[in-house]
Formats: C-alpha cells, sequence, structure tokens
C-alpha cells in the first residue's frame, strides 16, 4: 500500500500516518473509524461485514503487478544434504495442491478447509478458485515478480541494494518433482 500511494504521490508523514494494524482488527478498525484506509488480505476481503463498510479504492496485482511474497527459501548446503527429501516434498506438495485445485473436488476442499480453519462452508466458497490467491501448479516462484517485488522494497528503503534474484534461485527441486508427476493440466 505504501509503494502505491507512493506511486500516487502521497508521502508517509506529509500526507497520512501509518498505523499497524492486525489484519483481524482492521474490519473493526474501520468500523469504528479509527482508519480511513486499510490493505486487506485473504480471508478478511471476502468477509460480508468487510464488504458491508468498504469499497475497493485498487487491487494490488492492477497497481505492481504480480506478486511473489511467500515461498520456501533453504541454504545450498541444506538443499544438498536433504535434495531427495526435499524432492519428495516438492512432489507431495504438488499432488496436494493439484488435488485441491481440481474444480471435481471443490467440495470437498472446501470441507476440509472449513474442518481446519473452523469457518462455515459457506465463507469459503473462493478457496482453490480463480478469487484466490494464485499458486504456480508446477511448484516454481516467478522470478521476475519476486525481482520486482524485491526491486519495490528496494525504492521504498526497506532494502539497501537490489537483489540479482535469478543468481541465488534453484528451481531444479520443483522441476524434478514436476518431472515425476508430469506437467499441470
Amino acid at each position: 500500500m505504501r509503494y502505491v500511494l507512493k506511486q500516487h504521490h502521497m508521502e508517509e508523514k506529509r500526507d497520512y500516518t501509518d498505523v499497524e494494524i492486525n489484519f483481524p482488527n482492521m474490519r473493526p478498525a474501520l468500523a469504528d473509524h479509527k482508519v480511513d484506509l486499510v490493505s486487506s488480505i485473504l480471508p478478511f476481503m471476502y468477509d460480508p461485514e468487510m464488504l458491508k463498510i468498504a469499497r475497493v479504492l485498487y487491487e494490488q496485482g492492477a497497481e505492481i503487478g504480480p506478486s511473489e511474497l511467500l515461498m520456501w527459501s533453504a541454504r545450498a548446503p541444506y538443499i544438498a544434504a536433504h535434495r531427495a527429501a526435499l524432492v519428495d516434498l516438492m512432489e507431495d506438495n504438488l499432488r496436494m495442491l493439484r488435488w485441491y485445485s481440481d474444480p471435481a473436488n471443490h467440495q470437498a476442499a472446501i470441507a476440509i478447509v472449513a474442518k481446519l480453519t473452523k469457518q462455515p462452508p459457506e465463507a469459503l466458497d473462493w478457496v482453490f478458485t480463480q478469487r484466490d490467491y494464485f499458486r504456480g501448479p508446477d511448484g516454481a516462484p516467478d522470478l521476475k515478480a519476486v525481482g520486482a517485488n524485491v526491486k519495490m522494497e528496494k525504492d521504498l528503503g526497506y532494502l539497501k541494494s537490489e537483489i540479482d534474484v535469478p543468481k541465488y534461485a534453484d528451481l531444479t527441486i520443483a522441476a524434478e518433482a514436476v518431472k515425476r508427476l508430469g506437467p499441470a493440466k
């Protein structure tokens, strides 16, 4: 959100005050007029009570493009020592992701997620659909998006220097897992 506001010539402390609030507390803060703008994420952005009091100002993807903020990471010596187990883990993860993402399994997937999260199934119709976060079907992060996200962090002053993301990425574990399973449909 800070990056998008900066792109629209709004500066923290000059044009707005940044208040850190946990995601579950954002709707109450907005409802009580303690804040005027929140950065909502899943599942909170689909909360019916949030939808009653808020409107979308912008969507992140439309403003900054794809983001890739969460990924699995390990140091090279760890990968070398545990490569076979990591490929097995990735294969299992991709098999699970493909099952959950298959529309034929949608109701069963919702039932599992509802049980795990203790949420009503009717509040979870978005899970593992186009309304959910994108998950690369072959387990590899979008390195171009990671690079853009790192550059954004540098532009905001959170990082001192840029990072050559592909230089530090090893996508062979995901590639080996896909080779075992076959490409996603």
